[in-house]
């Protein structure tokens, strides 16, 4: 029998290391443990880089993927629980594109529901390796949009029955905002870590188009460089993008700001945006975090076709256009712009969509997964 209360332990990074993934792992954690289905919710910390700050208190244990013994203790802390939900990226888990994670996975104790924030459009037979074991070994994989579900089933041999969609979450944001008018200019927003995968030239390219036009927005772009950008390149492309600005003669509506943002003013950052732009050059990014808390905000959004702009902009929130394309994006912005009907209109797609991504929301799919696994586990 499945217990009622099942105790669930967390592995992945956790705050204070400053990533996405630590991030949503606290999120994920608080959506789960929101109700009393759930008895408890410690973590298995996984440390990228040594030590980076003190544990908090629910930290059961520290998984450093630099140490050849902490694999065998982080199986060990698992052992405590009656669920595991693990955070998967490469990137994370360590050498050999982070295998640790497969053997962790094969040999843990209790049932794993493997949380995949990525699938690799053509990844290495190592890389493919591993999540073909993590995909047999886990009594549940996650991913969190369909585009990157059917690259997985086109990837692997897995049984439907095993996979299941939910999507990252993400805090509602949808206190009062500006309303677009003619006695303002409206805000154009792009936010994130900045780097020339962005795509932010095309923006500014767009907003040079615009120079003639009544709806003439300014173009906010908000991050710091992204850190291996900046070990590599130092602040090029920053400093690339300010040079075209000035050249295409609108450096005085296209404003850069790499100042930190903790979670509130981010939010409130989000909220002054008239319209969110990703103009993201990757043709294969299943899963923005970005673009939900843009819906989540009820906020119209411009994107390249990516896929996850596809899959989420489809009933209306947004208007997808090609890559690299500013004319594209121009000619969105005049349209959402100039049309106060169709700004609502999309303001009121993104809002619907804002309930389906909202933690509440996704903390219970998580919790009725976890309820499954461990019938499943105890069954067995």
């Amino acid at each position: 029998m499945a217990m009622c209360s099942p105790r669930v332990g967390f592995v992945g990074t956790y705050p204070p290391t400053a990533c996405g993934i630590a991030t949503f792992t606290a999120s994920l954690r608080d959506a789960i443990l929101s109700d009393r289905s759930v008895a408890a919710g410690a973590v298995i910390r996984v440390l990228t880089a040594g030590p980076d700050g003190a544990d908090p208190p629910e930290v059961a244990a520290s998984w450093d993927t630099s140490s050849p013994c902490a694999l065998g203790q982080a199986v060990e802390a698992a052992s405590d629980f009656d669920c595991i939900v693990l955070q998967h990226e490469f990137g994370i888990y360590g050498a050999n594109d982070g295998e640790q994670v497969a053997h962790f996975v094969e040999t843990c104790p209790a049932p794993v529901v493997t949380v995949l924030h990525t699938v690799v459009p053509t990844p290495t037979p190592r890389q493919h390796d591993i999540i073909q074991r993590l995909l047999e070994a886990s009594a549940v994989t996650v991913v969190q949009t369909h585009a990157a579900l059917d690259r997985l089933r086109a990837l692997h041999a897995i049984d439907d029955a095993v996979l299941a969609v939910i999507p990252h979450g993400a805090e509602l944001n949808l206190e009062s905002g500006p309303t677009i008018s003619a006695s303002r200019r409206a805000r154009v927003l792009t936010w994130g870590l900045v780097g020339p995968g962005k795509g932010i030239e095309f923006g500014i390219g767009a907003i040079a188009l615009l120079s003639r036009c009544s709806a003439r927005p300014h173009y906010v772009v908000v991050g710091r460089t992204h850190p291996n950008v900046l070990a590599k390149e130092g602040e090029n492309y920053r400093e690339g993008l300010q040079t075209l600005a000035q050249d295409l003669g609108v450096a005085d509506r296209v404003h850069f700001d790499a100042s930190y943002r903790d979670f509130s003013a981010l939010r409130k950052l989000v909220r002054s945006a008239d319209v969110i732009l990703l103009p993201y050059l990757s043709r294969d990014q299943a899963t923005s975090g970005v673009l939900v808390e843009a819906l989540a905000s009820g906020k119209p959004v411009i994107a390249t076709a990516f896929p996850h702009a596809v899959e989420a902009l489809a009933g209306g929130a947004g208007i997808v256009v090609p890559h690299e394309d500013p004319a594209a994006i121009a000619e969105a912005l005049r349209e959402v712009l100039l049309s106060r009907r169709r700004y609502h209109e999309m303001q009121r797609a993104a809002v619907e969509q804002a309930a389906l991504v909202a933690w509440p929301t996704v903390g219970l799919a998580y919790r009725a997964l976890v309820a499954s696994a461990v019938g499943v586990g105890a069954a067995a």
